[in-house]
């Protein structure tokens, strides 16, 4: 079927000024679409869904844009739906301190108007001016913070999802102590829109910390063991910091301005609080070790910068940039940020590193020629599978995406993935080939 005969149909389900026929180049990072919709209801998007499905149309769904370059073999799908008008909160309960908001609302936006309440969505994002909530969840996002605040998993209690042929369903509920039955909501949770596009997400908050701190760490290579010991020391400690994050020199020389090792310790309280567990560190620190504190502003110009380090596919990040989700167990991401020197040194590369002690959750970010970019992603993939770890490609122009695996390998349990698949979106409908094993 033609563009054009698409594009009549689909008049009679949305409106003509919420159409727009992409006739442009294709975008480097692909996962676009010939005709893109930008739905304002619920309605809307389980018409549209329900119209590819019955037509056999392929539809991807985008936010904010900024996952553009995350997985997926396509250059274009029949039909782009942007959730960038599907926007606003649907319910806020500041007593219950849980928030209902529709899944374009940008993560920016959700954490300024809780601010009024003193309340905040307990998630750190890359690019929360772009980055949508319903993409966050979508691919189960999270940063440093997650040590202390847990991830998406953890936040979200409810979802609404719509399904590829227009059924409408919701999983989880709108209160924090929801126990009844199965927890659907992790069943879509990272799922990368494959099942069903996530309408509205209900999430659990936080109150705003009254005060905040970072404590800077800078060594050299040759201390890195002190600084394992130092850390688990850390861990098994009563001290509670929100975020424990090593940096290797090159990110550090941008943030800080530190070319060294460093590790970022966070915490978030009431400043007595603060300052004691500052002091506390203090006590469990070798003496080898250059320490600086940043306190409140400082600290909140850091992870301003931090968060804005990733690739965004909405601004136009595209060319000759890759970043790497890495996952091992805790403390062996310590000998994942130590080879990244070994990446940058044998692949010509600029690598910015980080990692969370306390989680074993890193991201690597690339940037070099495309044989040297694609050379060390199978080399810190090898890497991390001697030790039962993972790297997923979370950013990559779409002519390298071809050629390399984003994913890895398949699971063991990748016949239950599919099993779900094929039953909830038997057409492959939905974001097709966009998750593991082409999913």
């Amino acid at each position: 079927m033609l563009v054009k005969e698409v594009v009549n149909e689909l008049k009679a389900l949305i409106p003509e000024d919420r159409m727009e026929e992409r006739k442009e180049e294709l975008h480097p990072l692909g996962n676009t679409g010939q005709i893109c919709i930008y739905p304002v209801t619920e309605e809307e998007i389980s018409a549209v869904l329900k119209y590819a499905d019955d037509q056999g149309k392929k539809v991807l769904v985008e936010g904010g844009g900024t996952k553009r370059g995350f997985g997926g073999t396509a250059e274009s799908a029949d039909i782009l739906l942007s959730m960038k008008r599907y926007t606003g909160v649907t319910e806020h309960e500041a007593g219950d301190m849980t928030l209902s908001v529709k899944a374009g609302t940008t993560f920016k936006e959700i954490q300024e108007f809780l601010s009024k309440y003193k309340q905040q969505v307990s998630l750190d994002p890359a690019w929360s001016d772009f980055a949508t909530i319903g993409g966050i969840v979508a691919a189960n996002e999270s940063g440093p913070k997650r040590l202390g605040y847990g991830s998406s998993r953890d936040v979200v209690i409810g979802l609404r999802n719509v399904y590829p042929d227009g059924t409408i369903i919701r999983s989880g509920g709108k209160v924090v102590k929801n126990v009844a039955g199965y927890d659907m909501n992790k069943l879509f949770v990272g799922a990368m829109g494959t099942l069903g596009i996530i309408s509205e997400v209900t999430v659990k908050l936080r109150p705003l910390p009254k005060y905040e701190s970072l404590i800077l760490l800078s060594f050299e290579e040759k201390h890195l063991d002190g600084l394992r010991k130092f850390s688990k020391e850390l861990l098994d400690s009563s001290l509670e910091p929100v975020a424990l994050e090593l940096l290797n020199p090159s990110l550090s020389k941008k943030l800080i301005g530190e070319s060294s090792y460093t590790l970022v310790i966070a915490f978030e309280d009431v400043e007595n609080a603060v300052h004691y567990q500052e002091e506390a560190v203090k006590a469990l620190l070798p003496s080898d070790i250059k320490m600086r504190v940043a306190a409140q502003k400082e600290a909140q110009k850091f992870w301003q910068l931090f968060y804005t380090i990733s690739p965004n596919g909405a601004i136009g990040d595209t060319e000759k940039i890759a970043a790497l989700k890495i996952g091992v167990i805790n403390l062996t991401i310590l000998d994942v940020i130590k080879e990244s020197h070994y990446l940058q040194e044998s692949f010509q590369l600029e690598v910015d590193a980080h990692g969370g002690v306390g989680h074993g959750l890193g991201q690597l970010i690339l940037k070099g020629k495309s044989e040297d970019l694609t050379g060390a992603i199978y080399h810190i993939r090898d890497f991390v599978q001697k030790d039962g770890g993972y790297a997923v490609v979370k950013h990559l122009p779409l002519a390298l995406r071809k050629k390399v695996n984003v994913w890895g390998d398949k699971p063991s349990y990748f016949f239950l993935l599919e099993g779900i698949k094929s039953k909830i979106d038997p057409n492959k409908t939905l974001n097709p080939k966009r998750f593991i094993g082409g999913l």
